[in-house]
């Protein structure tokens, strides 16, 4: 693989650090206090702590890990608050499904930080200085401090974030400068116990780079092989996953737009695009889309707002984009554009499989496409509870051989119609009481009275034993026959339960034939 190659598959990673979650996450909900010394302070073994403070605290020589009596010493107009370390993950939580506008691989990172999986994300922003910037931009809008490094790997992303001068660590020559970058930074950079950090320090060994002169038997010997596994992690060596947050879904198409659109022609063309691309991937994997959802991220979103979502579900995969496009045309007219829309995301969350199908000789295919499209429309139109379709199940009581489903359900698997057996086109819920006359116990009948109207059977088929069953106490056996009168008319009745001297049959209308 040549060297455009490599690039375009090389992973990056985006770490992002908020140093001052907290006190930024206070300074929010009390803007009159935020440029004042704040501390966030923090209950620990019989004392209190400080868990964080602001950059005016920080200014006046202020740090987390003192005593809050050093911190009043040093700074008397020093303001506290108590640290909340649950509400604090969960805002951090809240930003990285924000951090979403830039890609769907992101996922909180310990407890004030972030990563990105920005792989391919970035040229749609201008690449990674722009994308940084950006985000940077944004964050400090909201009233978030941060830094902000890309790299090679999560673990060299981290380290650069918190312990380096950040930024995206760019490539040259066909490599990266990350190992370069990581040399000078301190060994507590590679993530390890506080305990390990001190006796390399005790040794000498203060940063990365004097790590690489010692034969690594001798490192792991002294100080265990969690040393050995961060610094491999770090150089690429071994690979470190990044799980998102949520789900990310197979097939997605993102649309960074230059300008904010606010009209809904310049929103349709958008959609179309996204369509277009989509569908385009689910092509190559022989796919269609059965659930799709539109996000799009106006340029005054905050952290708090979601972004506006459109949903559409389909019976059949499908990844026709006209025909997806006239779904979505049926929402568009919620979207509220704001000042402008300047992301949209189109995910395919559900997918099923789908061949090349087969036209006619003319073109013209057969009539379930357009049946498919029908439904489709009228459940995203109605909703999708709306529109219901009988799907077999696995009884063999007529009444109870089927059940409606949402037409865009797939159908239960196991349950077959009965292709042995003719059953009517209509079924009454519930049968009809009649009144029958047979010659034998066994025969079918040869007339019957139902509504008041009387008919003479001329033709007659059966019986089919269809049992009850066992699971209920109160069925009986029923002997179905399929009966045709004078008129014509076709019948399905049945006798209910086994003969009995001395007891009426009782007899039932269950359906219509034809």
């Amino acid at each position: 693989m040549g060297k455009g190659g490599a690039e375009r598959t090389a992973r990056r990673i985006l770490s992002l650090w908020l140093p001052r979650l907290p006190t930024d996450a206070y300074g929010r909900r009390h803007p009159e206090r935020r440029d004042h010394p704040l501390a966030a302070i923090l209950a620990e073994r019989g004392r209190l702590g400080v868990a964080a403070v602001n950059r005016a605290a920080a200014e006046a020589g202020g740090h987390p890990g003192m005593s809050l009596a050093d911190a009043r010493a040093i700074e008397p107009a020093l303001a506290v608050f108590d640290a909340e370390p649950e509400s604090d993950a969960h805002l951090l939580e809240r930003i990285a499904g924000w951090c979403t506008r830039y890609t769907p691989w992101t996922a909180p990172d310990g407890p004030e930080g972030g990563a990105l999986d920005i792989t391919g994300c970035a040229p749609l922003f201008g690449g990674e200085e722009a994308m940084a910037a950006d985000l940077t931009a944004r964050l400090t809008a909201a009233g978030f401090e941060s830094r902000i490094s890309v790299a090679d790997t999560p673990a060299a992303a981290w380290a650069l974030a918190r312990f380096g001068k950040g930024g995206p660590a760019k490539r040259e020559g066909g490599g990266n400068r990350d190992d370069s970058l990581l040399s000078p930074l301190p060994v507590a950079a590679l993530r390890l116990p506080a305990a390990t950090v001190e006796g390399l320090a005790a040794v000498g060994l203060r940063r990365i780079g004097d790590l690489h002169a010692l034969p690594r038997a001798t490192l792991a010997a002294r100080f265990g092989p969690e040393l050995l596994r961060r610094l491999d992690q770090a150089h690429g060596r071994l690979d470190e996953p990044l799980s998102p947050r949520l789900p990310v879904p197979p097939h997605s198409a993102r649309l960074a737009l230059p300008e904010p659109i606010t009209t809904a022609e310049a929103i349709a063309e958008a959609l179309r695009r996204l369509l277009a691309a989509l569908c385009a991937g689910l092509e190559k994997t022989g796919e269609g889309a059965r659930r799709l959802r539109l996000e799009l991220h106006r340029v005054d979103r905050r952290l708090e707002d979601a972004p506006q979502t459109l949903a559409i579900g389909t019976g059949h995969p499908v990844r026709r984009p006209d025909a997806l496009m006239r779904l979505f045309a049926q929402k568009l007219d919620r979207v509220e554009p704001g000042p402008g829309l300047e992301l949209m995301v189109l995910s395919a969350t559900e997918t099923g499989p789908l061949a090349a199908a087969q036209t006619a000789l003319d073109g013209d295919a057969d009539g379930q496409p357009e049946l498919g499209e029908l439904m489709d429309r009228l459940g995203n139109r109605l909703g999708e509870r709306a529109v219901l379709r009988l799907v077999p199940r696995q009884s063999w009581l007529p009444e109870r051989s089927v059940a409606p489903a949402p037409a865009f359900a797939a159908a239960p698997g196991g349950a077959l119609w009965p292709a042995d057996r003719p059953r009517p086109v209509r079924l009454l819920a519930p049968p009809e009481p009649i009144e029958a006359m047979a010659l034998l116990p066994d025969d079918p009948p040869v007339m019957f009275l139902w509504r008041g109207a009387r008919h003479r059977i001329r033709r007659a088929d059966g019986p089919e034993r269809i049992a009850a069953e066992w699971w209920r106490r109160d069925g009986e056996p029923r002997d179905y026959y399929r009966v045709e009168d004078e008129a014509g008319r076709r019948f399905w009745v049945y006798r209910q339960g086994l003969y009995r001297p001395g007891v009426a049959a009782l007899w039932f209308l269950h359906g219509f034939f034809g």
